[in-house]
């Protein structure tokens, strides 16, 4: 099969995949954001996923213009699948760009999805507006696969490349080209699984284990909270067993792991399955942010700090450390939490775009640099920014009387934090 390959959406796990093929092979990338296309264009990424340098020494040619589709007969689809207000599977860029890629398909083409869905949902959703859109049969004139991304965004250790793909489909002759064109670039190799369902599946209880197991941690922070006891101190002894998990309590956001577990139980619900652990491990996971905020009143208030305008500062916005990406950050839940009171709030985050909080959050972002001392600090994305320059700037705290450092990622050891400081963490 002489390839011809397209890339469906170029965002934190499109755009690498695009890359990794371009170092290979001429690849179209179409988004419909006439924006991004620019930038990439311009030899910029604002997601930091791919840098300069193998942006120019990718042969891709970026477009909007959905009809350069039609010359590729291997398409890979990787645009955003969120979930809605109602955490209810939110489909509408998928089946988006079904239709796109439907009324573009070329004879004989292989059309393989990406993007996180709950099993059974490329059969039923996407495949159906395939057919619909192209007057072609699915099995028949062009075959469809799954092979569920593994981006971690900001980690350059796990990447595309180093990852085993898991790759699937509903015939084996299209089964064997998906597997040797993954194969091509994904140096850890590629997985093979029955059905596309068994890949759907695996993709959502890898981060709805994740999910579970820090959603104990956070349990066990609560509890521990109650009862006096440094919850890091117990993590840290209790992780000298060689087969103690190494999870961690803390802020549950990004687009895996508090999102997932919710296309699977949406899934089982459908089918007339309640699930028990899944939906009670969200539910302490979404709570972490009133837990946050509850216990750092009362700690401010055991310290005689005022809580009619003082001020608080927050560090950090986007979903994880050192990327830029707002999106379904739990830092936003602190704040909301936080509205609750008349404090004086001041926000920096380096990774951030100022535009885009401000336009599509409402939030106002102070340079790291001109912030004023607070009474409080929270860290609630441990940039490395912030971990490199808090300690010589007295944590962003008030000198000369009580303040409060929160520490949401245990970064820094409490004993060493300075007397004047009380530090509190999950």
């Amino acid at each position: 099969m002489d390839l011809k390959i397209a890339v469906v959406g170029l965002g934190y796990v499109g755009l690498p995949v695009a890359a990794e093929f371009g170092k290979e092979m001429p690849v179209i990338g179409f988004d419909i954001s006439e924006a991004r296309i620019q930038e990439l264009r311009d030899g910029f990424d604002r997601t930091n996923e791919v840098d300069d340098a193998t942006l120019a020494e990718t042969h891709i040619d970026f477009t909007a213009n959905p009809a350069k589709i039609q010359a590729s007969n291997f398409i890979i689809v990787a645009v955003p699948t969120p979930i809605n207000g109602s955490n209810q599977p939110d489909l509408t860029a998928l089946l988006g760009a079904s239709r796109t890629v439907g009324q573009n398909l070329s004879k004989g083409a292989i059309v393989v999805f990406e993007s996180t869905v709950y099993p059974g949902a490329t059969e039923e959703a996407c495949i159906p507006v395939l057919e619909r859109e192209s007057g072609l049969k699915e099995g028949v004139d062009f075959f469809v696969g799954y092979s569920p991304e593994r981006i971690n965004p900001g980690d350059k250790v796990h990447t595309f490349r180093t990852i085993k793909k898991v790759v699937s489909a509903n015939h084996p002759q299209a089964l064997e080209i998906i597997a040797a064109t993954y194969g091509r670039v994904v140096d850890a190799g590629v997985h093979p699984v029955d059905s596309i369902k068994v890949a759907e599946a695996a993709k959502v209880i890898e981060n709805t284990q994740r999910d579970l197991n820090i959603a104990l941690m956070n349990e066990l922070s609560m509890l521990f909270n109650i009862l006096d006891i440094d919850t890091d101190q117990v993590l840290k002894a209790a992780g000298t067993k060689w087969n103690f998990l190494n999870f961690r309590p803390g802020l549950v956001g990004g687009h895996c792991i508090g999102v997932d577990p919710y296309y699977l139980t949406h899934k089982a619900e459908s089918v007339g399955y309640t699930p028990q652990i899944i939906l009670s491990g969200r539910r302490v996971n979404d709570n972490v942010s009133k837990f946050v905020v509850s216990s750092i009143v009362k700690e401010m208030i055991c310290k005689g700090i005022d809580l009619k305008g003082a001020k608080i500062t927050i560090l950090g916005l986007t979903f994880k450390e050192n990327v830029p990406d707002l999106r379904n950050s739990k830092v936003f839940d602190i704040l909301d939490e936080l509205h609750q009171y008349q404090f004086d709030i001041q926000l920096a985050d380096p990774m951030a775009d100022p535009e885009e909080a401000k336009a599509d959050y409402g939030v106002e972002l102070v340079p790291y640099n001109e912030l004023e001392p607070a009474d409080l600090v929270i860290m609630a994305v441990a940039h490395d920014e912030f971990q490199a320059n808090l300690p010589a700037n007295h944590y962003g705290l008030k000198e000369g009387q009580e303040t409060v450092f929160v520490d949401l990622k245990r970064v820094f050891d409490r004993n060493e934090m300075p007397m004047s400081i009380h530090y509190w963490g999950l």
